[in-house]
């Protein structure tokens, strides 16, 4: 019998379908399977039904019935055969049916698996793409988390993330219906959000409905929580953020299998965000440390360049213990072929020092010009730099020292400053002492200022901070400022560049990292 030959009322899965052609074929039979009416007096559903069927009325067909998994219940009519008893094709065909549809139910089941998976991989693979092809932590959350509810089909969906700063959850992402936002403590008792994060398990749960929503019949939403958590390669694992799923659009209950995935999805979010913040401190690292050479750069051009001074031979030499300091020197041209000479030693080392080192001379290059003693010099910088001094709790020792050498006098005021020197001809080390403390502990009647003898061809003046003399170990008798006093004695008539390099060559294996402290000298011969 051909296709042409039945008459198909309903659309019946091809398994069934077969089946009856096979007892059409084999047995001769004449078929009809139908959904029997619900109420009296309405007719029958007819879904399949055998070409050719002759049966009186009075001879009714054998029956059975069928309860597929999907569908009504249906009844088989065997009304005839040609080789086989009607009631043997009944008894053989009923099964079959029940299987037919059967495995249809299991295909179903099976394709409807396997598309499921298929989303799923898909989403994992997506989110994988995902994150390795943004920075933006922000615009790749919202991406995953639109991503995770179409597949979810949730209602709303949220991101929380733990700032390192304040330690509460803030929202990196959120799609669909609104929610709440504001930032969560970790230990808010009522927040879901904050008890998964502190106790860093999945929670399936249903929220509650107002009176409102109760007294129109609905229910509360499905609620999905997961930890984000990050697992570093030798260390425990830790909680970094929450992923919630709220309501679902079929009104339905997330499921177990929900909860697994989420957490394969939290797994690489996790793993993202610690990405994410590795990178940005690698970026801040970097961006500081950019940052701190342009500074260390400016601050190497603020100093003076001593061998193209041209009222005198002087050289001098910054080394901060960091990229930055607190050390410096100035070499000023005075009027009347006088020499003014400076040099300071912020107290700490530092950014914070260099920012007091900045300030200072930059008024110490106004005021070398404008005031015609060292002593009002000095006045004038400590008003200008106390409030700054007594709001960073640091302070200044500084050699202001004028060379006069048609007079042949050094003017000098020594505000703390212990490492001030003339070098003679004949050798001798004269101290230069401190007229007063360091700018920032002098009181408003400071400041004084001394004066000693200056031979323009013999004598050399020495300044240094003691950071170059603290470097030195002790040989002997001889401390770290003997050591320095006797090398500068040893080279006093070579230039006096040479005598900055022998210096530095006391200590000539010391890196930046290994000081203590900045180490300067200013050596001028006039």
């Amino acid at each position: 019998m051909s296709s042409s030959d039945r008459l198909v009322l309903g659309a019946l899965p091809e398994p069934v379908l077969l089946t009856l052609e096979h007892f059409e074929e084999a047995f001769g039979a004449k078929l009809r399977l139908i959904v029997p009416a619900d109420e009296p007096g309405t007719a029958d559903e007819v879904l399949y039904q055998s070409d050719g069927i002759e049966r009186p009325e009075d001879d009714p067909p054998v029956t059975s019935a069928i309860i597929p998994h999907l569908g009504p219940e249906l009844e088989l009519q065997v009304l005839d055969a040609d080789r086989a008893p009607v009631e043997a094709v009944s008894a053989a065909l009923t099964p079959s049916l029940a299987q037919g549809f059967e495995a249809t139910r299991e295909i179903q089941f099976f394709t409807y698996e396997l598309s499921e998976r298929f989303e799923e991989i898909n989403l994992l693979y997506s989110i994988s793409e995902t994150l390795g092809s943004t920075l933006d932590m922000d615009s790749g959350a919202a991406t995953i988390l639109a991503e995770v509810r179409d597949v979810m089909g949730a209602k709303r969906g949220s991101l929380w993330v733990q700032d390192p700063l304040d330690g509460r959850l803030h929202i990196a992402a959120e799609v669909g219906d609104d929610g709440r936002t504001d930032p969560l403590p970790p230990d808010d008792p009522d927040a879901i959000t904050s008890m998964v994060f502190r106790e860093g398990r999945s929670i399936i749960a249903s929220r509650q409905p107002s009176a409102t929503e109760r007294a129109e019949g609905a229910e509360g939403d499905s609620f999905l929580s997961v930890p984000i958590r990050y697992s570093p390669g030798g260390g425990a694992s830790r909680t970094v953020g929450v992923i919630n799923l709220i309501g679902r659009l079929d009104g339905g209950k997330f499921s177990s299998a929900n909860q697994k995935l989420l957490a394969a999805i939290a797994s690489q979010v996790g793993a993202a965000i610690e990405n994410h913040r590795l990178v940005q401190e690698s970026l801040s690292k970097e961006r500081m440390a950019r940052e701190m050479e342009l500074a260390h750069d400016l601050q190497m051009k603020l100093l003076p360049n001593a061998g193209r001074f041209e009222a005198a031979d002087a050289a001098g030499r910054v080394q901060p213990t960091e990229l930055v300091g607190g050390d410096f020197y100035q070499l000023f041209e005075l009027p009347g072929s006088r020499v003014g000479v400076m040099l300071g030693d912020v107290s700490l080392h530092g950014f914070p020092s260099a920012l007091i080192m900045t300030l200072t001379m930059s008024a110490a290059g106004i005021y070398a010009r404008e005031a015609e003693s060292p002593a009002a010099v000095l006045r004038k910088l400590d008003d200008a730099l106390a409030d700054e001094l007594a709001t960073t709790e640091m302070f200044l020792s500084v050699f202001y020292g004028v060379l006069d050498p048609a007079a042949g006098v050094l003017t000098y005021s020594n505000a703390g400053h212990p490492h001030a020197f003339v070098i003679r001809e004949d050798g001798e080390a004269e101290r230069l002492p401190a007229t007063d403390p360091p700018v920032g502990f002098a009181g408003p009647e400071s400041y004084g200022e001394e004066a000693v003898a200056w031979h323009e061809e013999g004598d050399l003046l020495l300044l240094f901070t003691d950071g170059l003399s603290d470097t030195l170990p002790t040989r002997g008798l001889r401390n770290g400022e003997r050591q320095v006093l006797d090398a500068t004695v040893e080279y006093r008539f070579r230039s006096t560049r040479e005598i900055i390099e022998a210096l530095f060559d006391l200590a000539p294996d010391t890196r930046r990292s290994a000081l203590a402290d900045d180490r300067t000298a200013l050596v001028v011969r006039r």
